[in-house]
């Protein structure tokens, strides 16, 4: 699925300074946490391999969740000392949670 150019939102967003960087971010992130499906990963390691700060990687996992960007099903966890992981679902196992929802 092509990233839309409506794909990003917000008060300071301008597509025309900001789509370009936040659709490569994007593209990354949707790429290193759907191949393949249920790694777990952290802020700071999808920083590394992305090349892209965690508060950026953090809000492309927001865009991920979002049904223009394919509502994909992003668990987390909470690991001990309070580090965060997350993972994106199988589509047939999201299709199965959505059954429930």
């Amino acid at each position: 699925m092509a990233i839309r150019w409506d794909a990003f939102d917000g008060k300071t967003y301008d597509p025309t300074d900001d789509y370009d960087r936040l659709k490569t971010c994007l593209e990354k992130v949707k790429h290193l946490m759907t191949k393949p499906y249920g790694q777990w990963w952290t802020l700071a390691e999808l920083s590394r391999k992305t090349g892209s700060s965690e508060s950026g990687i953090s809000a492309r996992i927001r865009d991920l969740r979002k049904e223009k960007n394919g509502s994909h099903q992003v668990e987390s966890v909470r690991e001990n000392g309070g580090l965060w992981k997350y993972r994106v679902c199988r589509p047939e196992i999201q299709d199965q949670i959505n059954l429930f929802n």
